[in-house]
């Protein structure tokens, strides 16, 4: 049922946030603290991001001073969309279907203007409208950062009922509860790429590619690349690897396929993983490869990364023992018919010959560093200087479907591929 909205109620503040922020500031406050909110490489390096965060929680959990604080954290390029302003009462959305419609209006504007930080705030308590969102945030490419309030009370309907704005009753802020009980996880948790540093990396792929379709050496072996026994003097790598991951350029980590793969809930539970949410890191690339289906940027994790990565993932078959991390990458393309989720395991192919003490052959240099054969059609650029590229570490929650490239001078798609 609706409930009346007062210009007075929209402005409420729990008395316990006010009074604690007035004196000692939201770092001292467990509640408050989020890597988006204290950790300045976090917040230098969101500013190079397009995010959209979206807060989840019950009527007066303290959503809404999140989104506050957000906004005075990032403001200028900042953008909150809040129920609140919509008159939106907590609850089912058929009941507000022209309000909700204005809101997701005024939602896709922003997007389509390339606002760097939007902050989405509403119950967000069921799976349907997240998964609206999801789509947004994939079209125009941003990457999703689900909050939850941290206090005390964000589940406690009786004292909920006090503290929230809407006058609801225990009973009412029951009904919304289950959808927020359980944490919401991704298809997969990875760093994904600032803008800035997807297009160096994307550039410096690119180049690589172009030079290793002119190398003599290449041009001996393309028989890997060229299906049936059609004659080709040379073979275009950029046009051949032309299938593209959806949404940023990212490295997995885990793949939770929203809570269904094995593992998944053990991992989001770790306390590490809990803490680098939304959490600022610097990748290094050591090496781009191909192979007849894939072209990988190689992902050398230091000793703080490895804490999220996971021990179960750096084989190719149960017998192998390779090196923790062996399997960390960031796709850059796919031949036609081949799922992203090759990349990793051409990469761990490659690392497994490389343990058996064969590197391959050096056939000559490239702009970048030294090109080796490695057989097979699979080439590897040992880059002389290693590439650092600045990443969020969050999850993608989106379905990978193809979607709109906006700002493309050709205006294609994306191809859908299972991301890992």
């Amino acid at each position: 049922m609706s409930r009346g909205f007062s210009r007075k109620s929209h402005t409420f503040l729990p008395k316990i946030f006010f009074r604690k922020m007035s004196s000692s500031g939201p770092k001292e406050q467990p509640e408050l603290q989020f890597p988006f909110l204290q950790d300045e490489d976090t917040v230098a390096t969101l500013h190079e991001c397009k995010t959209l965060f979206i807060l989840r929680g019950l009527p007066g959990s303290g959503k809404s001073t999140l989104a506050r604080l957000i906004v005075d954290k990032y403001r200028d390029g900042t953008k909150m969309v809040s129920a609140d302003s919509y008159k939106i009462t907590p609850g089912t959305r058929t009941t507000f279907p022209e309000e909700y419609k204005r809101l997701d209006e005024d939602l896709a504007a922003y997007c389509r203007r390339d606002v760097r930080v939007l902050v989405l705030d509403d119950t967000h308590h069921e799976r349907e409208r997240l998964e609206q969102l999801f789509e947004v945030a994939d079209q125009y490419q941003y990457q999703v950062v689900l909050v939850e309030p941290k206090t005390a009370w964000r589940l406690d309907c009786a004292q909920l009922k006090e503290k929230s704005q809407w006058q609801l009753s225990a009973d009412e802020l029951k009904k919304l509860k289950p959808g927020l009980e359980k944490d919401f996880l991704p298809l997969f948790f990875g760093w994904f790429l600032t803008k800035k540093s997807s297009e160096s990396l994307r550039k410096a792929g690119q180049v690589f590619l172009e030079e290793l379709s002119g190398h003599k050496a290449f041009k001996k072996e393309l028989r890997h690349f060229i299906p049936g026994d059609e004659p080709k003097e040379k073979v275009e790598l950029v046009s051949y690897f032309g299938k593209r991951p959806p949404g940023v350029l990212h490295c997995t980590t885990k793949f939770c396929d929203y809570g269904k793969a094995a593992g998944a809930e053990e991992y989001a539970q770790q306390e590490v993983v809990k803490k680098s949410y939304c959490k600022a890191f610097t990748l290094t690339i050591s090496a781009l490869f191909v192979t007849p289906k894939t072209a990988g940027a190689r992902v050398e994790l230091n000793e703080q990364e490895l804490l999220l990565w996971p021990s179960d993932v750096d084989k190719v078959s149960p017998s192998d023992n390779l090196p923790r991390g062996s399997r960390a990458h960031i796709t850059l393309g796919c031949a036609a018919d081949v799922e992203a989720v090759q990349t990793g395991i051409d990469l761990l192919e490659i690392v497994r010959q490389e343990k058996g003490g064969s590197r391959g052959e050096e056939v000559g240099e490239l702009s970048r560093g030294k090109l080796y054969s490695l057989g097979s059609g699979r080439w590897m650029l040992s880059l002389a200087k290693k590439m650092e590229v600045r990443a969020i570490f969050t999850g993608y929650y989106g379905k990978g479907k193809p979607v709109p490239t906006h700002g493309s001078r050709k205006g294609g798609t994306l191809q859908a591929c299972t991301i890992i």
